[in-house]
């Protein structure tokens, strides 16, 4: 079996990759690329409790749990599964079995990525480099857990709309089934998801196996299923590759005309009201003006789109590297935990400060970008040695500056900082 390096080098992205997906539009597995450190089937397990202790707490989180017996979605199970106490070492299994009363389960986990430091790191480390070697999805990236012992996946027979790459954690093996969609619709007669008994459509798939840290990468709009006797864990990374023109219909063309049109009170010449409409003239007359001035409104926002796609691409593209290529998703809930136990008075000259895997700092002509966020300070504290070697994974020894203390104090509150602080006679200790 080919050895790879950890995280794949830029060759694998730019020679190995594209030559055996044929150019990213086929289907294939690379065995054995994720190492067991950088992403295992406990982390799922850790991540998973971290949700039902969030629920317990009555925390509003973005990751979110979905149980499944067979196909059918049952979430007058889910309170149990999040209430019931907890399951000892290595009994999740006949845990879940007592809890939904069925000897096959499927659980899905949205997001996991925001439960999971280990798995954002880890997984983070590869989309780096996908990143860098391929390119950037202009909507991030996401962590969906399929775990189990499902006979099928619960959604059938499915189309997949985004590229992305199904990570096997284990500890058992899985049996996946991909179809190009124009064969697909041959056999079935249409492109619906396929329910129930579709035994015989699997003779005529492509039959992978994934093992632990088996990668498998799926274009879209291929079809798939998983099947499988035992436990296991497996991770789908979409790359959200949003469509131009959704990004502008939902979020620059109505920036650009809210801007032309916003309420600027009653002085304003936009705010002057309309003429009474004489009746006799009918509507046409009102038509004619309102065409008239929404052309005139138009073409000043044509000006305006460049300058506004410009700031827009420039936010986003900012905003998802520097949350480490993952999707920015309000109440990330290991984004809060890693805030809150930052504590900024304990950032004193001396003590040290690291980012937190996979995060990245930015510092640009637009502002100040950590985790996601994008931060209101002054960029002139942040020179960029300083930068690129927090970038680089190293830790930096905070100096007797007022201005660079109050810097890190504000990059704390993103989420993306580790302080450790440092006392004579004392041993380190971290937040």
């Amino acid at each position: 079996m080919k050895t790879y390096t950890w995280p794949p080098s830029p060759d694998f992205w730019t020679d190995e990759f594209p030559a055996q997906t044929t150019t990213r539009t086929t289907p294939y597995l690379f065995k054995g690329i994720i190492p067991e450190t950088a992403a295992h089937s406990d982390d799922f397990l850790a991540g998973f409790e971290t949700i039902r202790r969030a629920h317990a707490a009555q925390l509003d989180i973005k990751a979110k749990a979905r149980v499944y017996v067979g196909e059918d979605r049952r979430d007058d199970l889910l309170p149990s599964v999040l209430t019931a106490p907890a399951w000892d070492g290595a009994s999740f299994v006949p845990w879940m079995q007592d809890l939904v009363g069925a000897e096959r389960f499927s659980l899905v986990i949205n997001n996991l990525e925001t439960v999971s430091p280990g798995l954002a790191a880890g997984f983070g480390a590869f989309l780096r480099t996908l990143v860098d070697g391929w390119g950037f999805p202009l909507g991030g990236a996401e962590q969906v857990a399929f775990a189990g012992n499902y006979a099928g996946t619960a959604f059938g027979v499915h189309e997949g709309y985004e590229d992305a790459f199904l990570v096997h954690l284990g500890p058992n093996p899985k049996n996946f089934y991909t179809w190009p969609a124009d064969e697909y619709e041959k056999l079935t007669g249409g492109k619906k998801p396929l329910y129930g008994d579709y035994q015989w459509l699997l003779a005529h798939g492509e039959h992978f196996v994934l093992e632990p840290g088996d990668a498998l990468f799926l274009p879209r709009r291929v079809f798939h299923v998983g099947t499988q006797d035992q436990f296991s864990v497996s991770v789908a990374i979409p790359l959200y590759t949003y469509p131009h023109a959704a990004i502008l219909r939902q979020q620059i063309i109505p920036d650009v005309l809210a801007s032309l049109l916003d309420d600027r009170g009653p002085d304003d010449a936009l705010s002057e009201p309309s003429p009474m409409a004489a009746a006799d003239a009918g509507s046409m007359p009102v038509a004619e003006q309102l065409a008239g001035l929404g052309r005139n409104l138009l073409l000043t926002a044509a000006d305006r789109v460049t300058d506004a796609a410009e700031r827009h691409a420039r936010q986003r593209w900012h905003t998802v590297l520097s949350n480490g290529g993952w999707e920015l998703s309000a109440n990330d809930l290991s984004r809060q935990e890693a805030a809150a136990a930052f504590d900024p008075q304990q950032v004193t000259p001396g003590a040290t400060v690291s980012l937190i895997a996979p995060y990245q700092l930015f510092v640009t002509d637009d502002g100040v970008f950590l985790r996601g966020f994008d931060i209101d300070l002054d960029v002139t504290s942040l020179d960029q040695d300083t930068v690129a070697a927090l970038n680089a994974g190293d830790s930096i020894a905070l100096p007797a500056d007022d201005a660079v203390l109050a810097a890190f104090r504000t990059l704390g509150a993103t989420g993306g900082l580790r302080l450790t602080t440092h006392s004579i006679g004392q041993e380190e200790s971290a937040s």
